[in-house]
């Protein structure tokens, strides 16, 4: 089987498994679980052999074309180089450890059947956009993982909070969407094709009429969909969805995509170094405010979304000052340990019964209800905080070294201003990383008072999982000096000064942290919560959906109390406030836009009721009206009709005479 056949059927059968899991799902229940795992598990398996045979090599190109579209034609094409090959391996093994994570943490949802073919779909979508070599398919990818993120982030569509965030999701993301379509059809025709290579190959040529206006517009569109400043604010209220659904948008699809089409696509941004600039701007923002809103997080799902904005924020960073290798190297690096991240939290949050980390930190010995979780969450924990060994010191060093090689002077692949950006928020993005980190784990792993609730132990399927991924989250950076090879060829050997500097200052962020948790512990009163209730018989999704109301009927008013050994009070301070509710971005937006669309909905419905209505209204009384008045005058009375005909009579010959008079 040759390779682009091999390649044409990764994508293909999770979409089939997607369909037959929807046509099955109502009358064969039995099939569902393993159409949901077993194509998508073959998926993986064919990309693994996709990527041995390219091998870093050559890109592998294919194309046919679809239909006969006039000047501008669109074409079912694959272009496979190395990245795009790994890229795709990754995708392959997030999706199938969700997958089987999922069997077990929904294992009583009446929904399943339809999660799981859209986790699929999801998945498929993701890799006809990762495998694309023409800009029409990849967007057709695109736009079906905005769809199936709507749907699964509203899972839960009973909860207000779900509705609600699958729609900013959807809107959010769309509005992006807008520019990003214009961008496309721009780029194209200053190429004359939606082949990537084609365009590749124009820019390198200088046919690129406006690449400022193109760059800009195609930013706007990776802005929505990797939730980067300014519309990332989708994507902590999509939390709201099942946990397997955050580890699978956050790790592999969806947020991955916008950095992975602009890593596609580099030289039309390098172009332009206007665009580049404004890249490195929106990543330094997204970086350090992330990381900031993170700190002051309470739910311990959004403080893992917020740790996704920033990371991205990295790979943004990567690529705004030309390295697209360590761009994609944080990409699978940071794929593994959010993933791990992710699935680890559900399982805390099955043991524990809420998301609260204030919660928690009233709960003892919970990491010995969850050991699993526990050590396999210490070891992402260690990797998002960039702590050697583990593959996040890697893959952010990677990152920092390309920001220093710009900043210095000694490459020229961007501005050097847009290195400084880079180099001085992603030092100060690394000490918050650190603190938010070590917060997470204190006050998840180490509370004080009520026993934790023992719900038992959590289904094989949700823990072996989390140990698959444990392993790339802890020896994948290793694999650095290898991966040159399968990309541009430059050198990710981490630099002796960032590497330094930013493991220094990671530890600082994580020892400073430390002491102030231990200062607020000890001089914090604790509150009397009293026992924990315990729902051994609750399964995970339904614990997740009811989290809130679970730890409030628990605990009472108690439960929303603000924890006093929290130690992001202490080191935010009047911040504090301000960053919980993401600086009030969301307010801003409210006021700005939607307020005044609801304050135009409500004049055109009142235009609508009040003007038009009443014409139409007006339209229909008056014929009505003469109606009624004929009506009255059928009496049934013979005398009353003959005397009106000659009346009428009359009336006619006076008329007839008037008129004669006058001619």
């Amino acid at each position: 089987m040759t390779t682009t056949t091999l390649a044409v059927l990764v994508p293909l059968l999770p979409f089939l498994g997607a369909a037959a899991g929807l046509l099955l799902g109502r009358t064969a229940p039995g099939f569902v679980r393993p159409l949901a795992v077993l194509p998508t598990l073959t998926s993986l398996v064919l990309a693994v052999l996709v990527a041995v045979r390219q091998g870093g090599g050559p890109a592998v190109d294919s194309h046919t074309e679809l239909t006969p579209t006039g000047s501008v034609p669109i074409e079912l094409a694959l272009h496979i180089d190395g990245f795009a090959a790994l890229v795709a391996v990754l995708v392959g093994v997030v999706a199938s450890c969700v997958q089987i994570y999922s069997t077990g943490y929904l294992r009583d949802d009446p929904r399943y059947p339809s999660y799981a073919a859209l986790v699929s779909l999801f998945t498929s979508a993701m890799l006809l956009v990762v495998y694309s070599g023409d800009l029409m398919v990849l967007l057709v990818g695109w736009e079906i993982m905005g769809i199936c993120s709507y749907f699964l982030v509203g899972h839960y569509w009973e909860t207000p909070e779900a509705r609600a965030a699958s729609i900013k999701a959807f809107l959010v993301t769309k509005l992006g969407d807008v520019p990003f379509l214009i961008g496309l059809f721009a780029l194209a025709t200053d190429a004359g094709s939606f082949r990537i290579t084609t365009v590749l190959g124009t820019v390198a040529s200088g046919g690129l009429h406006h690449p400022t206006l193109v760059a800009l517009l195609l930013l706007a569109g990776v802005a929505g969909k990797s939730a980067q400043f300014p519309l990332h604010t989708w994507l902590p209220d999509a939390m709201a969805g099942p946990t397997p659904v955050s580890a699978l948008i956050h790790a592999a699809t969806m947020v991955a995509a916008g950095v992975y089409f602009i890593a596609r696509l580099l030289p039309v941004f390098q172009a332009s170094s206007a665009a580049m600039v404004v890249l490195a701007v929106m990543a330094a923002v997204t970086m350090a405010g992330s990381a900031l809103a993170a700190l002051a997080q309470d739910d311990i799902k959004r403080v893992l979304a917020y740790s996704t904005i920033g990371q991205l924020g990295y790979m943004t960073g990567a690529l705004a000052v030309g390295d697209r290798d360590a761009a994609v190297f944080h990409l699978m690096a940071h794929g593994a340990f959010k993933a791990l991240l992710f699935l680890a939290a559900g399982v805390i949050i099955h043991a524990s019964g809420t998301n609260s980390l204030a919660v928690m930190s009233r709960m003892k010995d919970l990491r010995h209800r969850v050991p699993d979780a526990y050590w396999t969450m210490t070891v992402a924990l260690l990797a998002l905080a960039a702590i050697p060994p583990f593959s996040g010191f890697f893959s952010k060093e990677a990152v920092l070294g390309a920001a220093e090689h710009v900043a210095t002077g000694h490459t020229e692949h961007a501005p050097g201003a847009a290195g400084w950006i880079v180099l001085v928020s992603g030092l100060i993005t690394a000490v918050l990383t650190a603190a938010y980190a070590t917060r997470l784990w204190l006050l998840a792993f180490r509370g004080q008072g009520a026993e934790a609730p023992d719900h038992g132990r959590q289904p094989l399927s949700m823990t072996v999982v989390l140990w698959v991924l444990a392993v790339p989250s802890l020896v994948f950076g290793l694999a650095y000096g290898t991966l040159p090879d399968w990309f541009d060829g430059r050198d990710l050997t981490p630099v002796l000064t960032t590497s330094v500097l930013g493991t220094g200052l990671a530890l600082v962020g994580g020892l400073v942290t430390y002491g102030a948790w231990r200062h607020t512990t000890a001089m914090a009163a604790r509150v009397p919560l009293g026992a924990v209730v315990a729902h051994p018989d609750a399964d995970a999704g339904t614990v997740e959906a009811e989290a809130i109301a679970l730890h409030a009927s628990a605990f009472g008013d108690v439960a929303y109390a603000p924890d006093p050994a929290d130690p992001g009070r202490l080191l935010l301070g009047p911040l504090h406030r301000h960053a919980a509710v993401g600086f009030h971005l969301d307010a801003v937006y409210s006021a700005l836009f939607v307020r005044p669309v609801q304050a135009g909905a409500s004049l055109v419905r009142f235009l609508d009721r009040e003007v038009v209505d009443t014409y139409v209204r007006g339209a229909a009384a008056l014929p009505r009206w003469l109606g009624a008045a004929v009506r009255r005058a059928q009496t049934g009375n013979v005398q009353t009709y003959v005397s009106a005909l000659l009346a009428g009579t009359v009336v006619l010959v006076v008329a007839a005479l008037l008129v004669a008079t006058g001619a």
